[in-house]
Parts: structure tokens; C-alpha cells; sequence
């Protein structure tokens, strides 16, 4: 891919976009480089890429743990890894990968996605416009279903299936 330069290509060292803004957008990424997660978070950080022939792209920068990034620094300096691919209509996203895993009925899908979004069983509760006994309702389904035990488990496994390794 940087030996074409059609999404991405090498400029005087640093790794560059086929638009600035897209370059700002990975550099920003790595721009600590004191090994800290502060650019890439803990889940690591999308950015979107265009092809000079205009097919899209997305790049997940993911952080290297503290102690690969240790070993990683030492030689090179990385604080992330790079993963492009090509961005697809047909891809299913993770909320119909996760609904169709665990059999989950649409009502469900909702109240998973507002417990991923918004944290409160009250916000999820208002935002949906149903009761919060529903939410708890649907939210112990949702336990029974995805083996799971507490939201923040929930939230866990959202992000599994959203990670772009998966599937």
C-alpha cells in the first residue's frame, strides 16, 4: 500500500494520507510519542482515508500495551499499530453482528445500544421513551442471552465486536 502511494505513502519518514487532513488526523495520533495513551485511547482511534481513485478506506491506529509498546520503543519509537482496510457497504455492523449472535429481539438491540451510549438505565429509559422497569426488564434479558453479568460487561462486548480485527 505505501509502496503505490494510492491511500497512503512514506514523506521523508513520516507515514501521510492522499489528503492533509487525513495526515493531521494520524499524526495527531502518535503526536505524544512519550508512550502515554493520550492520542490513542484505549480503544484506539478511526480515521477515515480516501484512495486517489476515490475508494474509501478506514485506518484503526490501536495502542500497544504498555509493556509491547515498551519493547517496541526501544527499537522504533511505536506507540500504535496500523490496520487499513477498504470500507464496505456490505459489512454488517457490530450492533446486527451482535443481535444476530445472541438472538436478540430489536427491542433488546435498542436498550444495549442505549446502556453502550448513554451508561444510565434512565437516560436508556428516556431517550427510548419506555419505562425504566422495561429497561431492567430488557437488561436482564440481555445478561441471560450474552452470559454477562453487568453493564459494564455489556459495554465490554460492544466494543469486542466493534474492534476491526473482528469478524
Amino acid at each position: 500500500m505505501l509502496a503505490q502511494g494510492c491511500v497512503l505513502r512514506s514523506a521523508n519518514g513520516k507515514l501521510a494520507a492522499t489528503n492533509a487532513s487525513a495526515t493531521q488526523a494520524l499524526h495527531d495520533v502518535v503526536a505524544t510519542g512519550d508512550g502515554s495513551d493520550a492520542a490513542v485511547g484505549r480503544r484506539g482511534v478511526a480515521v477515515p482515508l480516501m484512495a486517489r481513485d476515490g475508494q474509501r478506506y478506514i485506518a484503526h491506529a490501536l495502542p500497544l500495551q504498555s509493556s509491547a509498546r515498551g519493547r517496541a520503543a526501544a527499537t522504533s519509537g511505536a506507540v500504535a499499530a496500523l490496520f487499513v482496510r477498504k470500507a464496505t457497504l456490505g459489512r454488517p455492523s457490530a450492533p446486527e453482528v451482535i443481535a444476530k449472535t445472541f438472538n436478540l429481539t430489536p427491542t433488546e438491540l435498542r436498550v444495549l445500544l442505549g446502556i453502550v451510549e448513554m451508561g444510565r438505565v434512565s437516560d436508556t429509559a428516556d431517550a427510548l421513551g419506555i419505562g425504566q422497569a422495561t429497561v431492567k426488564t430488557h437488561l436482564h434479558r440481555l445478561f441471560r442471552k450474552t452470559a454477562t453479568a453487568r453493564q459494564a460487561d455489556l459495554v465490554r462486548l460492544m466494543a469486542e465486536f466493534d474492534h476491526p480485527l473482528a469478524g
